[in-house]
């Protein structure tokens, strides 16, 4: 890409000068057209040289000056405006408009085929008034204070009126149509549209200081076995504990208490197990079947404690033997013929 240079004149806070214009070895038709249109003077155009000679002196003249384009701003800051439900009354009293002024610096038809404008001195004063008046009002008002806001408004300022001074809009050389009599114009086919986006750029917005970050240190610790809260959590034993049942002592009250006398097995059966209520006998469940639970914390978990064994029980099937064999002896004493040869045969299969 070509390098874009633009005379001393378009600089920052440069006075205004000649314009610096450069044309092809041929001239545009409807720059000869332009130029013949806008001078009251019918001057020769046969060459380039005249076609250059007649553009500079009718842009550096005192009068050749453009307008770009027009915005409409508040006339006070916002809490000194007049309000009134009627939309046009607000406007009238509250709102101004500043038309942006500029004059031509450069003209280039050769690389770059492009014209371009700086703006007028009334129209900087004009835009520079606005910001430190009423636009810094405003954005002062709409911000929080903190200790530099001041000096942060005042940086804001300055560089308004530097970017403002510095700013300068290029176009398309074909922009020249616009031209009227003495140099002055008008952009057309919409180029004022860009003006503006471009002017209202410059008022940046005051950006207070960013919130400090302050780091919050939550306790993510998590509770050991050392800790008092987490005592009954993570003790395996605990939660084990509740599916183990605990070992009874039940048959040593049975086991102490003398067996009655028992005759007959009717009475055996009618006086043994009517004595023994559902208080005394309480017969153990059955050892669940244990499975380890997945912990990767072996070194928190005990083994079940080992179960007292069970005493023997004398079950009805022994005394329905003690009964059968005194029933032999005392049906044998009754002369029910158990001394014969059945008896000892009885015996056998007993």
């Amino acid at each position: 890409m070509p390098i874009q240079l633009l005379p001393a004149s378009a600089a920052a806070f440069a006075p205004r000068s000649t314009v610096n214009v450069v044309l092809a070895s041929k001239a545009e038709p409807w720059l000869t057209q332009t130029l013949k249109r806008t001078n009251r003077v019918k001057r020769p155009l046969n060459s380039v040289q005249q076609h250059t000679r007649c553009l500079t002196e009718t842009l550096s003249g005192p009068n050749a000056i453009w307008s770009l384009c027009s915005i409409m701003v508040p006339k006070a800051p916002d809490s000194e405006l007049r309000r009134d439900p009627n939309p046009l009354v607000e406007a009238i009293f509250n709102y101004q408009v500043i038309h942006i002024e500029a004059y031509v610096v450069h003209v280039d038809m050769v690389s770059q085929h492009e014209v371009a404008f700086k703006l007028t001195t009334d129209t900087i004063d004009a835009l520079t008034e606005y910001h430190k008046d009423i636009y810094s009002v405003d954005v002062a008002a709409t911000t929080w204070n903190w200790p530099e806001k001041d000096a942060q408004l005042k940086k804001l300022q300055d560089q308004f009126v530097q970017a403002v001074n510095r700013y300068v809009f290029r176009t398309a050389a074909r922009a020249l149509e616009g031209m009227e009599e003495e140099g002055a114009g008008e952009l057309l086919e919409g180029r004022g549209e860009d003006v503006k986006s471009a002017v209202m750029g410059l008022f940046l917005p005051l950006l207070p200081p960013p919130p400090r970050i302050v780091d919050v240190v939550h306790p993510t610790a998590p509770l050991l076995p050392s800790s008092p809260g987490a005592s009954g959590w993570w003790s395996p034993s605990g939660h084990v504990l509740q599916s183990q049942p605990a070992p009874t002592e039940s048959w040593r009250s049975i086991a102490s208490t003398p067996s009655p006398t028992i005759a007959t097995c009717s009475e055996s059966q009618s006086s043994f197990w009517p004595t023994m209520g559902l208080e005394a006998v309480q017969l153990p469940s059955p050892t669940p079947s244990f499975s380890q639970p997945y912990n990767t914390t072996s070194q928190y978990y005990s083994p079940p404690q080992p179960t007292a064994p069970i005493p023997a029980l004398p079950l009805p099937s022994m005394l329905a033997q003690q009964c059968g064999s005194s029933a032999m002896h005392s049906g044998y004493n009754n002369g029910f013929g158990w001394d014969t040869g059945f008896a000892p045969q009885f015996a056998a299969f007993t």
